[in-house]
């Protein structure tokens, strides 16, 4: 009987010298990033992330794209608005940012700056093609 509980007391035993390690091991003052990141200021596609100041942003998905064609005369600008991967030290969130407006989070402010290619009447852009352009705000 004391060689069973021998033997269920020892996987225990290391598992509780085992936790205070794996905790050690999850904290970070950076953003955990799942692969490359871009440089500050860079345009990325789909998919690439990018940092920006101390956060690293990634775009997910083109929502929207309703912007005037280049090539037409509009009575509204449109909007663009993408779907964007927020990642700061121990958080991670995602939210729908539009063009030109601040998006403010865990006490931080960034912006979806800029996205290409601009829209032309009579075409279709392929979201692969997009590339996007973000920046942090004060």
């Amino acid at each position: 009987m004391q060689s069973m509980t021998t033997h269920l007391f020892a996987p225990a035993a290391a598992l509780a010298l085992l936790l205070p390690l794996g905790a050690c091991a999850t904290t970070t003052d950076r953003p955990i990033v799942d692969g490359p990141v871009a440089a500050e200021g860079m345009l990325v596609a789909l998919g690439q992330a990018v940092a920006v100041g101390d956060l690293v942003v990634t775009p997910r998905a083109l929502v929207e794209d309703s912007r005037c064609p280049q090539n037409a005369r509009c009575i509204q600008a449109g909007r663009v608005v993408v779907t964007t991967r927020i990642d700061g030290a121990g958080w991670r969130e995602t939210a729908d940012l539009t063009l030109g407006e601040s998006f403010a989070t865990h006490g931080r402010q960034i912006a979806l700056t800029s996205a290409l290619p601009e829209k032309t009447a009579g075409e279709q852009t392929a979201p692969a093609a997009y590339r996007f352009g973000y920046q942090p705000r004060p």
